[in-house]
């Protein structure tokens, strides 16, 4: 009877185990490996905002990784062929635009029968039209026109240049300084054109904005949109569209993200704009014209040395002018990016004896931003303490 009873144990035992076996197997194997996958995109992108915001917004659903080491340059770095077969079995290659990844173009051809998406985060932005600084003599005088051989004739007498509705709707903080800004940026896709009304001259490194072009990848336009707050949720958006069509499973998750990164984004536009309007002076001394973005929204006049690419150097006569403006304005301090300056760079340092400080541009992270943990609103927030003291109060 013992031996009866251990028996059945052991069939009942048998039978329980079988039947989840069947219960598993009933769902075919590739679901079941289709299920275990997709639960986590893995993304590519290429400078260090796309890269943050695409972690920020993705969370636990995404695997990212830039294709740019530390202290790429973001102009004219070229993926290694490895590389370019990582962003070939990857789910998404978000990418700047803009015409900065100068590989891009060739990116697309080598990646058009792969099953890798391509996300364009400047997408839907309006971009400030750039020259390369490589003729011409630049006027930095309020009101005086430049006589670099460009001729602004768009109608706007302040900036030669339109601002767009995309500029302006839906970011009122109080201020009356010509900027109207409505409480909320829900829309940032805007087309229809306003005037914008700063008194701080043209651009340096940029001209006008221009309709952005998505079958084209223009490369004589101002691609560094990240750096203004307003269009860094734009391409916040664009990164969390093309996320949540890629894992539509996850599209709550990465709305809310993307409301927290929106908001965190909108208060960084506060804080740029109330530094700059506190500021004794708006001129900035730069070896690289990063800035066209905020000096169309927030009124800074940069006087650039190097054009919109860093390998675009000035010609001896705008050498010159750079030297004799920099003194007309009792400038004291000349700005580099992260990465190291040129020869012709200290040449303006030297004959000025303005004190080097440094605006980090975000392009790419340093070993010491690695070490260090730094996202972009960590740099951004430096940055706001670099402009109070370059600045002014």
């Amino acid at each position: 009877m013992k031996n009866t009873s251990i028996i059945f144990t052991i069939i009942l035992m048998i039978a329980v185990f079988m039947g989840g076996c069947n219960k598993n197997s009933s769902v075919p194997p590739e679901k079941q490996i289709k299920e275990n996958t997709s639960k986590t995109l893995k993304v590519y992108t290429t400078i260090f905002p796309i890269e943050d915001f695409t972690k920020k917004i993705g969370g636990k659903y995404v695997d990212v990784k830039s294709v740019y080491p530390a202290g790429a340059d973001a102009h004219t770095f070229e993926p290694t062929l490895k590389a370019m077969m990582d962003i070939a079995d990857a789910d998404l290659f978000i990418y700047n635009g803009a015409g900065l990844e100068m590989f891009i173009d060739k990116a697309e051809k080598t990646l058009a029968n792969e099953k890798v998406e391509m996300v364009e985060a400047s997408k839907g932005i309006e971009l400030l039209r750039g020259h390369d600084h490589n003729h011409g003599d630049h006027e930095h005088e309020h009101g005086e026109d430049h006589t670099d051989g460009h001729a602004h004739e768009n109608g706007d007498e302040e900036h030669g240049h339109e601002a767009t509705e995309d500029e302006h709707d839906g970011h009122n903080h109080g201020h009356e300084d010509g900027h109207n800004h409505e409480a909320g940026h829900e829309e940032h896709g805007h087309e229809d054109h306003t005037e914008d009304k700063h008194d701080h001259g043209h651009e340096e490194g940029t001209e006008e904005y221009d309709h952005h072009d998505h079958g084209h990848h223009h490369h004589d336009q101002d691609p560094h949109v990240w750096l203004d707050p307003i269009h860094a949720i734009k391409m916040a958006e664009n990164i969390k569209d093309a996320l949540s069509e890629a894992l539509p499973s996850a599209k709550d998750e990465f709305d809310k993200n993307f409301q927290n990164l929106k908001e965190e984004l909108e208060q960084l536009d506060v804080d740029l704009r109330d530094t700059i309007d506190s500021a004794e002076h708006k001129e900035l001394l730069v070896s690289h014209a990063s800035y066209g973005y905020w000096q169309h929204r927030y009124g800074i006049h940069q006087i650039s040395i190097a054009g919109l690419s860093p390998e675009n150097e000035p010609s001896q006569k705008h050498l010159q002018s750079i030297i004799e403006t920099t003194k007309e304005h009792g400038i004291h301090y000349i700005i580099y990016d992260q990465i190291p300056s040129t020869k012709v760079v200290k040449v303006v340092q030297k004959e000025t004896g303005t004190k080097p400080v440094t605006l980090h541009n975000l392009e790419y992270l340093t070993e010491d931003d690695i070490k260090n943990k730094e996202d972009y609103f960590s740099i951004m927030n430096k940055n706001i303490e670099t402009l109070k003291t370059v600045l002014g109060k």
